[in-house]
């Protein structure tokens, strides 16, 4: 199978279960977030995360520019050395703003692995800015995707806290 295939299947796969999952979300459970532990998103935070983490990590893959737009421009991430704290992170004011950004995301996934194309994905080879093994393009791609399905997963879990009634075929998208 060619990359630029697989990346495209699984990206749409995944921005359409993200989407189903996202259109369960009530405007008025944004500061909603689970009750026990520590350093959790709220749902608006969650929303505003996946809705730019895919695309935009293919883009810094693909141009260097890298630009987590569901941060607060005023968290240092090169001064804290850190992860960033839940409080570091910038909420939607609505499941529209949400949706709109998820698609505005997919757009720019597709767009991304379109420009790499099939040769680049293949044979180009780094290490991804924040560490990790030397791999090729196609891979830091297929681990972007995967970034956002693990939100996918974590929006899912948020709902189930929450008393929705979701089940394993809206967290696939076949609902």
């Amino acid at each position: 199978m060619k990359w630029t295939t697989l990346l495209e299947e699984r990206a749409e796969t995944t921005f359409r279960a993200a989407n189903g999952l996202i259109q369960r979300v009530e405007d008025s459970k944004l500061t909603w977030k689970p009750p026990t532990g520590s350093n959790w998103l709220t749902m608006g935070q969650l929303l505003r995360h996946m809705g730019c983490a895919c695309g935009a990590c293919c883009r810094g893959f693909v141009t260097g520019e890298w630009q987590d737009l569901s941060l607060d421009p005023k968290w240092n991430h090169d001064e804290a050395k850190t992860m960033p704290p839940a409080e570091a992170y910038i909420a939607v004011k609505s499941r529209s703003e949400a949706l709109a950004l998820l698609e505005e995301d997919r757009k720019l996934t597709l767009a991304m692995i379109d420009k790499a194309g099939e040769t680049v994905l293949e044979t180009k080879r780094f290490v991804a800015p924040w560490g990790g093994a030397e791999l090729n393009l196609g891979t830091h791609f297929l681990t972007s995707i995967q970034h956002l399905d693990i939100h996918k997963s974590q929006l899912f879990y948020y709902l189930k806290l929450q008393g929705k009634s979701v089940n394993t075929l809206d967290l696939w998208g076949m609902s």
